[in-house]
């Protein structure tokens, strides 16, 4: 009986670890997702997809056509047919979408750079894909949007130079100014009214140099007055050295989720871990009692048969006695 109670034991507790270890793994998952946002688990190389800007833009007015009426042409039509659904063929904008007109290129460029717009959708809210247009044909836009009337806004940077930044000082003002919405990992997180920070793997200096200087979205504007050229520079150069390339010295980086996010992982993995090894010791301890019990069950068995035994061979050796 204590054999087939070990052995039952045995069958019952590993259902109770098999349903253990598949809750740990759904909870770690729904740590990830729900806390952190599945958007922070999208690979490095969709997320540089999502944000396409080549390197050599710094170069675009070289390579641009000499004759700026052509450039004008060809960025009028890439609007009409692109952006005038909504802006209008003039860009004043209509009841679905605002005025470009006095934005600068800035503003303009880092939509477009992004792939915000055009919207895949006239009714659908922006959201980071693929540009649609390379970088020539971006400027071209640029340029004929820009033509349209005087602009109050920034101008595309085409030259940032950050050799003499300061990361640390970037890390402090990326913490106090942008960290409570993007992040401090720069995955992004949501917002009020089911807006969204977009996370920031994938973006390159112009484009974080715009959306300081832009604000975009619900994002603030960050003015000269409010930080400086060094200071933003210094910002940049911190997104672009350790968001776009996070280190781990702790081990796995979970996707950059955060701290809330990982510490939840961490705590169902080490309780989850915890669980299973208290599972296996108990296994093997009510085996090993099993064990035990069955051998001292045999061993006062043996005693009984040999004393009942003995009791019988001395009851015949009386009764031949008897005879």
């Amino acid at each position: 009986m204590t054999a087939e109670r070990t052995h039952r034991a045995r069958r019952g507790i590993w259902p109770r670890v098999l349903v253990s270890a598949g809750l740990l793994v759904a909870a770690s998952f729904a740590g990830v997702f729900l806390l952190g946002g599945a958007r922070a688990l999208r690979p490095a190389s969709a997320a540089a997809a999502s944000v396409t800007m080549p390197a050599a833009r710094a170069e675009l007015s070289s390579q641009l056509s000499p004759s700026a009426a052509a450039i004008l042409a060809a960025g009028r039509t890439l609007f009409v047919e692109a952006c005038s659904t909504c802006h209008a063929s003039d860009a004043q904008g209509s009841a679905r979408a605002p005025n470009l007109v006095g934005l600068g290129g800035a503003t303009i460029d880092l939509w477009l750079s992004n792939g915000w717009m055009p919207l895949a959708e006239p009714t659908a809210e922006p959201a980071l894909k693929p540009a649609r247009f390379d970088a020539q044909q971006q400027a071209e836009i640029v340029q004929y949007v820009t033509s349209l009337g005087p602009s109050s806004g920034p101008g595309v940077p085409y030259n940032i130079d950050l050799s003499r930044s300061n990361v640390a000082d970037g890390f402090s003002l990326f913490a106090l100014n942008c960290a409570p919405c993007h992040t401090i990992t720069g995955a992004g997180d949501a917002l009020a009214s089911g807006l969204s920070a977009p996370p920031l793997h994938g973006v390159t200096k112009t484009q974080v140099w715009e959306a300081i200087r832009t604000g975009p979205g619900n994002m603030p504007r960050f003015g000269p007055g409010t930080l400086s050229p060094a200071q933003v520079n210094d910002v940049i150069a911190y997104v672009t050295k350790y968001i776009e390339h996070p280190r781990n010295p702790g081990g796995i980086g979970l996707g950059g989720v955060g701290p809330v996010a990982e510490g939840f992982v961490g705590l169902f993995v080490g309780v989850g871990a915890c669980l299973l090894l208290a599972f296996w010791v108990g296994d093997r301890t009510e085996h090993e009692e099993g064990g035990d019990g069955h051998s001292g069950d045999g061993h006062s068995e043996d005693d009984g048969h040999e004393q009942g035994g003995g009791s019988s061979e001395g009851d015949g050796e009386v009764e031949l006695i008897d005879g």
